[in-house]
């Protein structure tokens, strides 16, 4: 079969081995693939990925000297099954999925593997009690998305917020969109929005956002303390007489950009006891300067992926309409265009969501 394979740094084009279901497996085609930003930084960076997530005990354990056919934001159809599974949904069948399987010797990470091909293919494998169909009246591209957006609604579920909190996201590329429309299913209202790309403010404001700012030219904070003020000050908890202001109410701020530096001028410049949630995945070492958190009694919040009821909930909310997710697709390849949209990626003024269809032409 055809498969996009990352090796040194670099995507090629390879005809590798259909994959064959084992006990509890099931063998899909693949429809649609999402390609994800943490796969542009596995290809940037994936000897740190590597070595950060063995520190961290994670599942990445690729080998970089062989190819890793990557992949994880996919809708497919089923082909066939492996042994041993209930065969619950019949060959034909569209389907999404959570990327992993779980084998003997642990979990498998499915698009961050030596083994088991992601959907930069044609074919791969998924386990069968994860599958989840896809509803006759969703697209196939807009079920794609389910594993992106459940990134976000998982963030705004770790960030247990209250009707008074006011939101602020701090970029808005796909991760931060994907908050921005979590936040918006929640109901979380005013949703302030920053980010340097006019593009992407548009996409925020189609996806939810009440208001965005160009950090250019204002300041984010300054525009969510014009938007957080209580409407009666009596309500608004005691701040310790070392952290003087007007009342305002609850910040939540979520680092949606991965680049070095962003999360300690949040800490410089968030509100006194704001909660802050990173999900931006940055790949280097970072800085902070702790004494700015201490001053301010600061919250920081790192997040990652989704559980299996918050991507099965994402699911059914974009086949609702909860979720509005049509614009974020902003381009379509078959397998020979992956290269040229990793690069096309680089630049928010052009694409927001790519998608890759293994069988285009």
């Amino acid at each position: 079969m055809r498969a996009v394979a990352m090796l040194d740094h670099k995507l090629h084009l390879r005809d590798i081995p259909q994959p064959v279901p084992g006990p509890g497996e099931v063998l899909v085609k693949t429809l649609a693939c999402g390609i994800c930003g943490s796969d542009l930084h596995a290809l940037k960076h994936t000897e740190k990925m590597i070595e950060s997530s063995r520190r961290a005990g994670g599942a990445f354990v690729m080998d970089p000297r062989r190819d890793v056919v990557m992949g994880h934001e996919f809708c497919a159809e089923i082909v066939d099954y492996g042994p041993g599974t209930p065969k619950r949904l019949a060959p034909g069948s569209r389907v999404c999925a959570m990327p992993i399987l779980v084998k003997p010797t642990g979990v498998v990470t499915v698009g961050y593997s030596n083994d088991e091909p992601g959907g930069y293919a044609e074919y791969m494998k998924l386990m069968e009690p994860l599958l989840l169909p896809v509803p006759q009246s969703l697209s196939t591209e807009h079920a794609a998305l389910t594993e992106p957006m459940a990134v976000g609604l998982h963030a705004v579920k770790k960030a247990q917020l209250t009707a008074d909190d006011v939101p602020l996201v701090i970029g808005c590329g796909p991760v931060g969109l994907a908050v921005i429309a979590a936040l918006k299913l929640e109901g979380s209202c005013p949703i302030v929005a920053a980010d340097f790309s006019p593009r992407r403010r548009e996409l925020a404001l189609a996806l939810g956002a009440d208001e965005v700012v160009d950090p250019a030219k204002n300041s984010p904070y300054d525009t969510w303390r014009g938007l957080a003020a209580w409407r009666d000050p009596s309500k608004a908890p005691p701040l310790p007489p070392w952290m003087p202001g007007p009342p305002l109410r609850p910040a939540v701020i979520f680092e949606c950009v991965g680049v070095p530096g962003v999360i300690d001028a949040i800490l410089q410049n968030a509100p006194a006891a704001a909660r802050i949630v990173v999900v931006g995945v940055c790949m280097e070492r970072d800085y902070i300067e702790p004494m700015m958190g201490i001053s301010k009694e600061l919250n920081l919040q790192f997040v990652l992926g989704y559980t299996p009821e918050e991507f099965a909930a994402t699911l059914g909310h974009i086949a609702r309409g909860e979720m509005k997710v049509e614009s974020l697709i902003t381009g379509r390849v078959g397998l020979d265009g992956v290269a040229g949209a990793f690069e096309s990626l680089a630049s928010p003024e052009h694409h927001a969501k790519i998608v890759v269809e293994p069988a285009r032409k």
